[in-house]
């Protein structure tokens, strides 16, 4: 998923379930190249980030259920 900082470094990052194209760009969240993100945006692509390493991450993803952050047009 993504953060609002480095749940790593710090344990009281907070999650994102749903966060805009335009923030993950203005903020430099660091999910991905910020070209990608912008032609994502561009050409309505959502973008899906979770843990490939989480067991039945994938499972859970391709069956449609809420994992990781979701990155889109503003709700």
């Amino acid at each position: 998923g993504v953060y609002d900082k480095d749940p790593r470094k710090h344990p009281d990052a907070i999650k994102y379930e749903h966060v805009d194209y335009d923030e993950v760009l203005a903020k430099n969240l660091g999910i991905m190249d910020a070209a990608a993100v912008a032609m994502c945006r561009d050409n309505k692509l959502p973008i899906r980030v979770f843990n490939l390493t989480t067991h039945g991450n994938i499972m859970r993803m391709s069956m449609g259920e809420p994992v990781g952050t979701l990155i889109g047009t503003a709700l």
